[in-house]
């Protein structure tokens, strides 16, 4: 992905810098208007476009809660009637009598009582029916109030509202069933209603039956089964367990099938989170959900509203900002390509001259009036014609010199050759001599020349740079008593990465010289480790001895010196417990290679215990020579 876009970057940019002045120019004027007027645009069709929604959403939710408010006085209503029947005394020693009424009292009971209770009903015409239900064998059944108990048994209700005892239950059912059984179709059969039940406890603790209080959806809740068919908007009522209750014609859940889920899935987040997501899209079409709860009947009201109309106005301004934006840029175009075809003229002639002289005719001179950029431009080509001589004899020297450079490394190269043959001789005299370890020594220090000499690139196998360290330590250990032992962990895997050329010598070259530097004999076992480990395409070289380690001190000064931005000019002269360089200039030179060529990510690090060993842990990516990153 990145190469194809590079690749197109590439070809703009050929492209662009083949245009004309005149077009370039007529282009950034387009673009630093336009830039100005986009944002001006897209600034004033967010704000109108928050202003349309936020109005939509601030209409329909004053809708929202106007409906509540209503549905709030309509509980209140229900939570009346069903407290002024159960504060009635009458009626709940009418419940609560074990012994049947006597013909004087039940007609008693019905003139005066059972007529109160219908008032209730009268009063409220909003409430459908009144009826209180009792669990009394010899109570006498008052229709359509007073019913036996056992003609609910059957209902989902019932046995959630026992378990309230006398506490409030809200039920809200898809139809008005004919408790009474008497056959007749009732005008409110198959219409959803809301129920209020609360059991009755007469005393505490003693259930003597239940009041039910029932009202219409259409008139709990008007807006949501309203006769006036609006398809800008349509309201829902959910019950505690997420059931939808909306008018059945003309509802937006006719097209949209995945309305009612969304809804309801909203209304699971809501009751775990508290958070509502007001947007839905469905089948193309753009609708908010304005919702708010109805807490003293654990239901909640939805308002749905499409967006169509919204969105129609916001379309309509949006084209007429880019019309405006477009004529605008057509102006502005026409103006600049006017303007600018006559303040280049100049610099069309200035063109015509340069193509001559690059054809090779002969420069009889440039004459252009008048001051600005392109007078300018003109008296410096006049003066640039004039140089071009001095130029072409400065570049003839500078080719000789280069000449000379090229002979001069041939001449180093043929002295180094004469080395490497004048090593072969002396070996041979050494081997006919039976100078086994002069021969050997010779052998090591010729390896070490090539080495040396052969600088090609800044980059080596790790195969390479560790046969260079061996054949120091072989030139090394003909001077000690007890030879220094090099200990290679390292798979042949790693012997193929690049590493810088002399990166690890200058380190094994410091621990030779001062790891062991007591001032006294050479001690026995002493020993050079080198370990290849690799973690996330980073490899980690770990050069260790055995020798006297440095003190927290003298570390501190080191890694102050290793890590310098900039090299110190003096070095650091106090006593030291083990030999290694004060200033540690080697270690530095290598630290500062390493991050040049690889970046300040990688690098050296020092640790040391006094008396035990040092260990210089070293960071570089993994690289194949072939420069293949390996992970």
């Amino acid at each position: 992905m990145r190469k194809r876009i590079r690749e197109l970057w590439s070809s703009f940019s050929y492209w662009w810098g083949r245009r004309s002045l005149q077009s370039r120019l007529v282009a950034a004027y387009i673009f630093i208007i336009l830039g100005p007027s986009l944002l001006v645009s897209v600034y004033s069709f967010r704000t109108i476009n928050n202003t349309y929604v936020r109005d939509a959403v601030d209409k329909n939710n004053y809708l929202l809660q106007m409906e509540k408010l209503h549905i709030v006085n309509q509980i209140e209503v229900m939570e009346r009637a069903a407290q002024i029947a159960y504060s009635d005394s009458a009626v709940r020693s009418y419940l609560s009598n074990e012994s049947a009424l006597t013909l004087g009292e039940l007609v008693d009971f019905n003139n005066t009582t059972f007529v109160n209770l219908s008032r209730i009903q009268l009063n409220n015409p909003g409430i459908e029916h009144l009826r209180l239900y009792s669990n009394n064998e010899s109570m006498y059944e008052i229709w359509p109030i007073i019913l036996r108990e056992d003609r609910v048994y059957g209902e989902p209700w019932y046995q959630e509202a026992l378990k309230l005892e006398e506490r409030e239950l809200w039920v809200f059912q898809s139809n008005d069933p004919d408790v009474m059984q008497r056959y007749t179709n009732l005008l409110t059969e198959g219409q959803p209603k809301v129920s209020l039940l609360r059991a009755i406890s007469i005393p505490a603790g003693h259930h003597v039956g239940m009041i039910q209080v029932d009202m219409m959806l259409n008139n709990f809740t008007p807006k949501t089964y309203t006769d006036v068919r609006d398809n800008q908007s349509q309201m829902f009522i959910a019950d505690s367990g997420m059931r939808l209750f909306t008018r059945n014609d003309n509802s937006f859940t006719e097209n949209y099938t995945q309305l009612e889920k969304a809804i309801t899935e909203r209304l699971k987040q809501y009751g775990e989170t508290g958070e509502w997501d007001i947007h839905y899209k469905e089948n193309g079409s753009s609708f908010m959900l304005i919702h708010t709860p109805l807490e003293r009947i654990g239901a909640s009201l939805i308002n749905v509203v499409s967006m169509e109309d919204v969105m129609k106005h916001i379309s309509q301004t949006r084209n007429l900002l880019i019309g405006a934006n477009i004529g605008f840029i057509f102006l502005v175009t026409l103006i600049a390509y006017v303007m600018n075809a006559f303040i280049l003229k100049k610099l069309r002639l200035l063109t015509e001259t340069m193509k001559k002289v690059r054809k090779g005719e002969t420069y009889t001179g440039l004459a252009i009036r008048g001051g600005g950029e392109v007078g300018e431009l003109a008296h410096h080509f006049n003066k640039l014609m004039n140089t071009i001589n001095t130029l072409v004899a400065q570049a003839v020297h500078k080719q000789a010199l280069t000449k000379e450079a090229e002979l001069r490394t041939l001449h180093n190269q043929i002295d180094a050759h004469f080395l490497y043959n004048t090593l072969e001789n002396i070996k041979m005299l050494a081997e006919i001599e039976d100078q086994r370890t002069i021969s050997d020594a010779l052998t090591w220090l010729g390896g070490m020349m090539r080495y040396n000499f052969k600088w090609t690139g800044e980059y080596v196998k790790l195969r390479d740079e560790i046969r260079h360290i061996q054949n120091y330590i072989e030139i090394m250990n003909i001077r000690f008593e007890h030879p220094i032992h090099l200990e290679l962990n390292i798979d042949q895997v790693y012997m193929e990465v690049e590493v810088l050329k002399m990166s690890l010598q200058p380190i094994v070259e410091n621990s030779v010289k001062h790891a062991w530097n007591t001032g006294g004999d050479e001690p026995e076992g002493r020993c050079i480790r080198i370990d290849v480990t690799e973690s996330e395409g980073e490899l980690f070289i770990l050069i260790g001895d055995n020798g006297c380690g440095l003190t927290p001190e003298r570390l501190a000064v080191l890694h102050e010196s290793i890590y310098a931005k900039e090299e110190q000019s003096t070095e650091f002269s106090g006593a030291v417990t083990s030999g290694y360089k004060a200033g540690g200039i080697g270690l530095r030179n290598v630290h500062q290679r390493l991050q040049l060529f690889y970046g300040e990510a990688y690098g050296l690090e020092l640790q040391s215990e006094p008396g035990k060993w040092t260990t210089v842990f070293m960071t570089l990516p993994k690289v194949l020579l072939t420069g293949d990153k390996r992970g």
